[in-house]
């Protein structure tokens, strides 16, 4: 699946077309996660001013005559975002753009089509319980420690790979990142929330934000189905330290690797840097 760096990096592969009119959109007809608006060729004639990414949203911002427009695009689980000089449609293309001034077309394209084309207004359900950006400056380690102990009584003890992936806290900390940021931190992915200090939760803070950061450099992970722009792959996957690695030797100490799952998710881990230190 896409996460954050990924779609950051799709965010970046727009900017090309920022500034330029629609002129035509063809639809597959069929339907994804929720079913692609009859009347987007409302675009048609719009100028895309803007692209926000909000967690694994993409918003697109377009004006047309002096009024608002504003698409919504998740990518689901293998969908992407391509710009092709091809004027038919591939197979998987679901949902393809075309602008006045370029000769390249937007095309999404989606095989397993759980992702989503939609109007923002309609689309409020999916961004309202939104957690906090791990990038932006608020997401520090008084927020992190702060929900976690939100109710003195009753601490978050759910394991701290869940906390961190869950998008009502923080947003775009899919499984690759967290498992690298907690091999990072020295953090079991077991160990309970609450059970984490002050000082390993500003490590595990500063972590997460310096893999993400790394990864959208590199242009995101080199995940199967993900590719952005002309179909190009990421390279960070190439790079990673603990995710797909189980069986192998730690690059700090040599000890193997393990997996556990927690919530359903691979987790790897290695016992030797990272015990599980129940209290």
């Amino acid at each position: 699946m896409p996460e954050l760096p990924e779609v950051e990096t799709t965010k970046s592969s727009l900017a090309p077309l920022i500034g330029q009119r629609v002129s035509d959109i063809y639809t597959s007809g069929y339907r994804l996660r929720e079913v692609i608006p009859d009347d987007l060729d409302e675009l048609v004639g719009a100028k895309l001013v803007r692209v926000v990414r909000r967690a694994k949203y993409l918003l697109l911002d377009f004006n047309k005559n002096g009024s608002p427009l504003r698409l919504l695009i998740h990518l689901g689980m293998s969908g992407s975002l391509q710009q092709h000089d091809a004027l038919a449609p591939r197979k998987h293309d679901h949902v393809i753009f075309g602008f006045d001034d370029s000769s390249v077309r937007l095309h999404y394209h989606d095989p397993r089509r759980f992702g989503m084309v939609m109007w923002a207004d309609d689309a409020e359900r999916y961004l309202d319980k939104l957690g906090v950006e791990p990038l932006d400056d608020a997401f520090d380690t008084d927020y992190l420690y702060g929900m976690i102990h939100k109710n003195p009584k009753r601490p978050i003890a759910r394991p701290i790979k869940s906390v961190i992936m869950e998008q009502s806290i923080v947003v775009g900390v899919g499984n690759i990142y967290a498992v690298e940021s907690l091999f990072m931190s020295g953090i079991h992915p077991a160990t309970p929330a609450h059970q984490i200090d002050k000082d390993k939760m500003a490590v595990l803070v500063n972590n997460i934000k310096a893999i993400l950061a790394r990864s959208i450099k590199q242009g995101g992970s080199s995940l199967r189905d993900f590719t952005v722009g002309a179909g190009k792959t990421g390279y960070f996957q190439q790079i990673l330290l603990a995710y797909g690695r189980a069986g192998e030797p730690c690059t700090v100490c040599h000890e193997i690797l393990e997996n556990i799952k927690i919530g359903g998710r691979a987790s790897v881990y290695c016992p030797s840097c990272q015990p599980l230190n129940l209290t």
